[in-house]
């Protein structure tokens, strides 16, 4: 085959003038000018990027520019080289896909026995490109040991199928190639396995998903290295991998050649973008850079979505829409690989649709136009059959639902028999994320729902969403089935037994279907999406009380997680206005699964056994208020909590009297705050602990609560400062905190905790540090010393967080409320904790909630008389101390 030369970039748009760099160039080479002429051609670039240039245009300049340094710098330093040497370009280089920093990969060929009378000259010749700033990768092989190493490694011979030959011998070029072709050394079907397991591994590595908070465009699934998976298999069978050839082989049609040319385009310029930001290599749409790059595609910030936002949705789309084609074409090479002399009969599964060679296929062409019902029929098809090995929707038949989607219109949708469907795929007691994923990818679910639609590829500038709204609407359902599948019950048995005794589960898909699907519309997203959710339950032929049902649980699907987060759900009244708000058994059942699912889908680092803790206290609490029919009154819950714990304590052997003498010095509301395993090892501590003792400090892991740790010493201005400034220092993040003072001024705090990703503190070695650190800092906690030298994460810094604080006293003027909004950083606690201490203002709990990159916290506080704080200049003096200590923290 004959070898791309690389004079095949010397025609180029008038973005660059040739001319005028090849005379930056002329003359003795020498680094600072070739230097000065590349940062030249850079800025050139660059301004043509800023001016609107086709990506297309932009890296076949680079290309340009790259070939003319280095044929320079060959010909000075190797020009006697003769047929003893040839220098080729080889992967992206090869391909002439250059950006601004990406490597320059260079194979040097050398005739037999031609290597060392050249060797100092290469060195040279390899410093020289080095000296002038470009990013060289090189390797050195003769013809005989590149067969060799292609013929052993799919990655070796991939680089060399990309060859383009810069100086040198054309002969010694032309024999490389034809020695490494893959038509000699590797079978189709070899190729084809190797490269598509290559995928799947790359595609796994980032969770095959593309939808990442923070994606790689070259990488990831949907991403540039897709597209050159394609191009590699057709240069295999076909000899070319140009994507122009890509319709006469049969393989696309105009329309998807044309989407993929875009899509292509389109990710070479968020890439150029990233290189010209970074300043060097950069594949990597970080935090750091999206608002640059959306502002560099001259998105603006809009009255519901950010600017970054919106650049990241057409992201997120143009990969989705890449990732169909890439499982179309990959598809079609797969047949005419493995398939294409096949006589094997098809099977035939419906009159409209067979399975041929696994893969389902229409039996005419026509049959979504004739029949649009069918686009929504060959899911349910495709679901039912999977016993018999469906791997999938054949190539030709993905290509004709692409063509004939739009069919899915009002009148569609608006038909008996699409709603009947669609609700026997919600109905089926497997299948049902499978199925909806499937309609997700193929456009299907999106003209459906146009709702849902709308939140295709959408995010939040934030680090507390992790994925995308659809995404993470499909996680939410994909947790709810998982709860509904036998093989998947060890995991939340719990859980697992309450989603069993629903009536109706697909009520509960419903609903994480629909919780969010009203993101982004302006509004309150809650109320937007309860509309939406009501109409299509009543379209589809739901009773009116399920559809209320479905209506009520995405109004109210924040209603559990924040009443738990942000109230104190061992407070009697709390409970019962949360019972009241649920109404109803069965609501609550619902409620606490759909909290759960959405919660451990939003960020799986959300969910440890504190937060299980406290939703299930809650929904046990109102559980029993709802049975019942009546309030839980304080009195009963202290008895309860006292027996509860008497009983644990009569079994580890501690004695009446010793348990009353311990108990003789708490205010009832320590056995609210408590729960009776938590009382029972806190008064066993307290019983163990000699007068004059120091600091007792207990760190506890409890099953299905969390990591705790108790604090039980004389009470101190300082403490809560210092114990916050310990475990910042030990980069422990404080979810809890729940104060207790003694009649005789000892003071009783529990902090649960947990690590940084908000996992579990895990092993006795972990435990003992925190313990150790904690008594160390508590041997004088008025000392002040409460260095926390811990900095803000990077990701952290793109976003500003204005501190806020509110102010709101209970109904029973027995303590303030402080709610303070602030960016999250270490230390804050402890900034907070020594303002406290200065004002004489007493903390009773802490309520700490880390939404991302926000700190939402609840400070429960007093005046040194016990009672709220109804002196309006200490709470002005309290806001300002506050806001200015938060300033300074790092």
């Amino acid at each position: 085959m004959n070898l791309p030369e690389a004079n095949d970039f010397d025609e180029l748009p008038s973005l660059l003038s040739l001319a005028e760099l090849e005379q930056r160039l002329s003359g003795t080479p020498d680094t600072a000018g070739y230097r000065a002429a590349l940062k030249w051609a850079r800025e050139e670039i660059y301004k043509a990027f800023s001016d609107g240039t086709p990506a297309h245009d932009l890296v076949k300049a680079f290309t340009a520019i790259n070939d003319r340094v280095i044929r320079g710098a060959w010909q000075h330093f190797l020009e006697d080289a003769g047929q003893d040497l040839a220098l080729l370009a080889v992967g992206g280089y090869g391909r002439g896909e250059l950006l601004p920093f990406s490597d320059i990969d260079l194979l040097i060929l050398y005739a037999p026995d031609r290597l060392d009378e050249h060797a100092s000259a290469l060195e040279a010749f390899i410093a020289f490109c080095w000296d002038c700033g470009l990013e060289v990768g090189h390797s050195v092989r003769s013809v005989v040991e590149c067969e060799s190493e292609a013929g052993a490694d799919l990655t070796i011979v991939t680089n060399l199928m990309e060859s383009r030959r810069l100086c040198g011998d054309p002969e010694l070029a032309e024999a490389m190639s034809e020695a490494v072709s893959p038509l000699r050394i590797w079978p189709a079907d070899a190729f084809f396995r190797g490269k598509f397991t290559e995928q799947k591994k790359r595609h796994h590595k980032y969770d095959d998903s593309g939808y990442k908070l923070e994606p790689n465009v070259k990488e990831g699934p949907g991403g540039l290295r897709d597209i050159q998976m394609i191009s590699w298999m057709s240069q295999r069978l076909y000899g070319s991998g140009d994507m122009q050839d890509f319709t006469e082989h049969g393989l696309l049609s105009d329309q998807e050649a044309a989407t993929l040319f875009a899509g292509r385009d389109f990710l070479w310029r968020v890439r150029f973008a990233l290189h010209m930001i970074a300043g060097r290599s950069e594949d990597r749409l970080l935090f750091d850079h999206q608002v640059r790059v959306a502002e560099l595609f001259g998105y603006e910030d809009g009255s519901h979505n950010l600017a970054v936002e919106q650049f990241m949705q057409l992201y997120y789309r143009t990969i989705k829409g890449l990732s169909v084609l890439n499982d179309i074409l990959l598809q079609l090479f797969n047949e005419r690989i493995f398939h294409g002399t096949s006589d094997s009969s098809p099977q035939s599964l419906s009159p409209e649709f067979q399975l041929d060679r696994d893969f389902i296929q229409v039996k005419n062409p026509e049959v979504f136009r004739e029949r649009p019902l069918a686009l929504m029929e060959i899911f349910v098809l495709w679901a039912d059959n999977e016993a018999l090995g469906v791997k999938g929707i054949g190539a030709d038949t993905l290509r004709i639902m692409r063509r004939d989607r739009n069919l899915i219109d009002s009148e569609f949708c608006a038909s008996v028999e699409a709603r009947q469907t669609f609700i026997e795929i919600l109905r089926k007691p497997r299948g049902v994320l499978h199925t909806l994923r499937r309609m997700n990818r193929y456009g299907i679910l999106g003209r459906y729902i146009p709702a849902f639609g709308k939140v295709i590829g959408r995010m939040q500038y934030d680090l507390f969403h992790t994925l995308t709204v659809d995404e993470h609407t499909l996680f939410v359902v994909r947790n709810i089935r998982r709860l509904a599948v036998p093989e998947f019950r060890h995991e939340f048995p719990e859980f697992s037994e309450l989603a069993r005794s629903l009536a109706k589960p697909e009520l509960l898909t419903l609903a994480g279907l629909f919780h969010d699907i009203a993101k982004g519309r302006g509004g309150d997203h809650s109320e937007l999406g309860g509309e939406d959710a009501y109409a299509f339950c009543h379209q589809h032929g739901l009773a009116t009380a399920d559809c209320e049902l479905v209506a009520w649980l995405v109004r109210n699907h924040l209603l559990m997680s924040l009443t738990a987060q942000r109230k104190d759900v061992s407070d009697p009244q709390v409970v019962n206005e949360f019972a009241s708000l649920v109404g109803s058994t069965p609501a609550l059942d619902f409620l606490y699964l759909l909290t759960v699912c959405d919660i451990r889908a939003t960020n799986a680092k959300l969910w440890n056994g504190f937060k299980a803790g406290l939703l299930r206290s809650l929904y046990s609490s109102a559980r029993r208020v709802l049975e019942r029919g009546n309030p839980v009154e304080e009195a009963e819950l202290i008895a309860e909590t006292r027996h509860q714990a008497r009983s644990q304590l009569a079994e580890s052997g501690l004695p009446n009297d010793q348990i009353d003498a311990v108990w003789a010095r708490m205010d009832d509301e320590y056995f609210l705050k408590h729960s009776a395993t938590e009382v029972a090892w806190q008064t066993q501590a307290i019983a163990n602990t000699g007068e004059g003792a120091a600091a007792t400090v207990l760190v506890r892991q409890f099953e299905g609560r969390g990591t705790a740790v108790f604090l039980y010493l004389p009470d101190a201005r300082h403490l809560f400062a210092a114990t916050t400034a310990a475990l910042s220092q030990l980069g422990v993040n404080v979810l809890d905190a729940r104060i207790s003072n003694t009649t005789d001024g000892y003071t009783l705090d529990t902090f649960f905790i947990s690590e940084p990703d908000g996992s579990e503190v895990n092993g006795p070695e972990r435990r003992a540090e925190i313990r150790a650190r904690l008594v160390q800092a508590l041997a004088s906690p008025d000392s002040k010393d409460w260095t926390v030298t811990r900095r803000v994460s990077t990701r952290r810094k793109h976003f500003s967080t204005p501190t806020q604080i509110y102010f709101s006293n209970a109904p029973d003027a027995s303590y303030t409320i402080m709610e303070l909004v602030a960016g999250d950083r270490p230390g804050l606690l402890s900034a907070v904790g020594r303002v406290f201490a200065d004002l004489s203002i007493d903390l009773r709990d802490a309520k700490i909630g880390t939404i991302g990159e926000r700190a939402e916290d609840l400070f429960f506080i007093t005046a040194a008389n016990g009672k709220a704080i109804t002196d309006g200049a200490l709470l002005h003096q309290l806001r300002e101390a506050v806001t200015s200590a938060l300033s300074g923290t790092t």
